[in-house]
């Protein structure tokens, strides 16, 4: 399947929108890969292009600028839009990095384009108000999990959200995204692999 019929696939079966409404973006995707360790947004910089991954892992992490560490906020796999969302709504510098955890590939579109495609349709505003939703609710579900819920309540969240996660990313990038070191999460999949 190529890229475009895989995204266009998602806007119509998954985002209800129609595909001639669809068509109206397809002269502005555009088709990157990115190497292992690539970045798509770096620190300070202003996110312009919301991806969408056809084949991939990323994760958004933030550097403690006296520590040096780094700290793991959310990840995004395939079939997944992905943007460094406060900049790109916003359009301000970024406080954080967007890195490829493996080759991924992603089919982007620049904000400028979106734009046009938000005025010229209702169903591309829609879609718009969409990713603004998806966002907040990604960042409130990930404030949430570290305040409210237990390290092994987050494990099973993050396999829930990326069952194949662990299939691209070390076990210490997984460990910082859950706020706990690496021996508390080997302890968490030992006990979880008893319970099966």
């Amino acid at each position: 399947m190529s890229p475009i019929t895989q995204i266009e696939q998602v806007f119509i079966n998954q985002l209800g929108m129609d595909r001639e409404s669809f068509n109206l973006s397809l002269p502005y995707w555009e088709l990157k890969t990115y190497k292992k360790g690539e970045f798509y947004n770096e620190y300070k910089n202003i996110c312009k292009h919301l991806g969408f991954i056809i084949d991939g892992v990323f994760r958004i992490y933030r550097v403690n600028e006296t520590t040096g560490e780094e700290r793991n906020m959310l990840f995004f796999g395939n079939n997944e839009f992905i943007a460094s969302y406060k900049s790109f709504l916003s359009q301000t510098a970024c406080n954080y990095f967007t890195e490829s955890m493996v080759a991924s590939t992603i089919l982007y579109i620049h904000i400028d384009s979106l734009n046009l495609l938000y005025e010229k349709s209702h169903k591309w505003e829609r879609f718009g108000r969409m990713v603004a939703e998806q966002a907040f609710q990604a960042v409130m579900s990930a404030t949430e999990g570290l305040l409210f819920d237990s390290p092994e309540g987050r494990y099973r969240d993050l396999l829930a959200q990326h069952p194949d996660i662990f299939n691209s990313v070390p076990l210490y990038h997984i460990a910082s995204y859950l706020g706990i070191k690496g021996p508390s999460l080997s302890r968490i999949r030992k006990r979880m692999a008893h319970q099966h």
